[in-house]
């Protein structure tokens, strides 16, 4: 089974992650994204020219919550709260995650670089901001449910990109966002990151 990943693809890095916490076997590809012909190498592997897919066989998974959730069933469940509402909060939080927080992508892009604090928020992006506290309210702490699931995984990388520009939460919201930073976890997968990145164009770690 192999794990085609793109350098600063923080989906990329959900799908890492939710495969640590799965505990499955997989190689990785890294995709140095924006070097010169880099699309051309990806299309060897991605129909979508997108990353990140799995490969497993003849099987190519693309997309983070299809391939977070192939693990999933992989693993009997590993990555899912076992309690059925909990499930269900589960992959609601994780489908806000995939396709919200436009204006917080696009006034704080990832990076692994050192950042200066971000200097101004407009309104747009301090309702993001307000929602994602309250979703870091609602964790049970140390992880959102009971143990740590594909949701601390999708939201470490946010927690780890919004602590680059120097916002972070007070009270409980602050507690669950420090926890995801200093979770093991995230920080093998920012290690993983800084790998990619210095690797050639492809690479099988």
């Amino acid at each position: 089974m192999k794990l085609i990943v793109g350098t600063d693809s923080t989906w990329s890095l959900r799908t890492w992650m939710c495969a640590q916490l799965a505990n499955i076997d997989f190689e990785t590809q890294v995709i140095h994204l924006g070097r010169p012909g880099y699309r051309e190498v990806l299309k060897e592997y991605s129909n979508t020219g997108l990353v990140p897919v799995l490969i497993n066989n003849n099987l190519e998974i693309h997309d983070s919550l299809a391939i977070t959730e192939y693990f999933n069933e992989l693993s009997e469940g590993a990555l899912f709260p076992k309690q059925r509402h909990e499930r269900a909060l589960a992959r609601s939080l994780c489908s806000e995650m995939h396709a919200g927080f436009s204006h917080l992508r696009a006034a704080c892009p990832f990076s692994l670089d050192a950042l200066p604090p971000l200097q101004s928020i407009n309104d747009n992006l301090s309702q993001e901001l307000q929602r994602l506290e309250a979703i870091f309210n609602a964790a049970q702490t140390p992880f959102m449910f009971e143990s740590a699931s594909a949701v601390d995984a999708f939201y470490a990388i946010l927690a780890f990109r919004l602590n680059s520009y120097g916002i972070t939460f007070n009270g409980k919201a602050g507690a669950y966002q420090q926890h995801l930073l200093e979770w093991p976890l995230l920080k093998q997968a920012i290690v993983a990151a800084k790998v990619w990145k210095e690797a050639p164009h492809t690479m099988n770690p």
